[in-house]
């Protein structure tokens, strides 16, 4: 399961800026180095991410930029309903238990 939500967040911020260098994404994301590059691999492997080589205007240095193909942006939203589903039901959870609260402080007059 934790690999899901790294996947997730790697996707994410790859979205927000394709030419974040993996230094950067990884320490927004608070992963090591070796981390990162583990999910990246791993979200290449499943056909997820493509990494193309680019030169920067300013720099003749060849950059990496990261893609999300359409196989990627599917897995990424399948991720985001997923994910919201389970915020969805323990809001759920935690109003229903409030509720139970606020009836056990009535009875006892608590309130």
């Amino acid at each position: 399961m934790k690999n899901k939500t790294d996947y997730f967040e790697v996707l994410r911020k790859i979205e927000k800026d394709p030419t974040n260098t993996q230094r950067r994404l990884a320490q927004e994301l608070g992963f090591s180095l070796g981390k990162l590059n583990y999910c990246l691999k791993a979200l290449k492997n499943k056909g997820l991410v493509k990494i193309q080589n680019f030169k920067k205007k300013d720099n003749k240095m060849k950059s990496l930029r990261y893609v999300i193909t359409a196989k990627g942006i599917i897995h990424r939203t399948e991720l985001t309903v997923n994910f919201m589903k389970r915020k969805m039901q323990e809001y759920d959870e935690l109003k229903a238990e409030l509720e139970k609260d606020k009836k056990t402080q009535k009875k006892e007059g608590l309130n």
